[in-house]
């Protein structure tokens, strides 16, 4: 539990950050500077941190044992308004967090090959191994979960933006629930470990190609 804590909780707040500010830089590009207005596009925490999404939903899973953790940061401001594309706008924003999180995983999958590729004979220090295998598998977990289809997480904006428009408003009223249904989805036995199984087997051959494993 205590290495959980101090090796899994600095790197889920870390990527949940970064998660959050790549909707914000995004947007901006699209012609939304409301995230850098409101000083969102910063990696000090303090902005950031959700009590529900960054510290009850990770502690309660930490505690539970379930064997998976996931959370969330504040969500960015934006105003689609203001996209040039509002259609394409609302699409890339919302795809561009969990692509941080991809990109973070292959980031630390490559720290790893690097690490190995000059480790003495003691191989890589442990605390490296441990750091880049929770953060591989804790970005990859974030990504799968925020393209769940349920509002308002970010796969949700991309099935909106697909349907036509009454459907996409009744769909996307559904995000006045959607914490009570995350919250309920973590009391189903199984249903998280299968819903994650992709990052973990991913997490999985990241690893092991990391570290020269065929």
């Amino acid at each position: 539990m205590i290495e959980s804590l101090v090796y899994v909780l600095p790197v889920l707040l870390f990527s949940v950050i970064v998660h959050e500010c790549a909707h914000g830089y995004v947007a901006e590009w699209w012609g939304d500077p409301t995230a850098r207005m409101l000083g969102r596009l910063t990696l000090n925490p303090l902005p950031h941190i959700d009590l529900f999404g960054s510290i009850l939903v990770p502690g309660m899973l930490l505690l539970s044992g379930s064997g998976v953790l996931f959370g969330w940061a504040k969500p960015v401001p934006v105003t689609p308004e203001n996209f040039r594309d509002r259609r394409m706008g609302d699409i890339t924003v919302s795809l561009a967090g969990p692509a941080s999180n991809v990109l973070l995983a292959l980031g630390l999958a490559a720290v790893l090959a690097v690490t190995r590729a000059f480790a003495g004979p003691g191989g890589i220090p442990e605390p490296i191994f441990t750091l880049c295998t929770y953060g591989i598998l804790l970005n990859l977990v974030l990504a799968v979960f925020n393209l769940l289809p349920i509002p308002p997480l970010d796969g949700s904006h991309v099935v909106a933006n697909l349907l036509p428009g009454p459907a996409a408003y009744a769909y996307r009223s559904l995000g006045q629930y959607g914490l009570l249904i995350v919250f309920l989805l973590m009391f189903i036995p199984g249903l998280l470990g299968t819903i994650f199984l992709p990052a973990r087997v991913a997490t999985e051959l990241l690893v092991r190609a990391a570290m020269g494993i065929s």
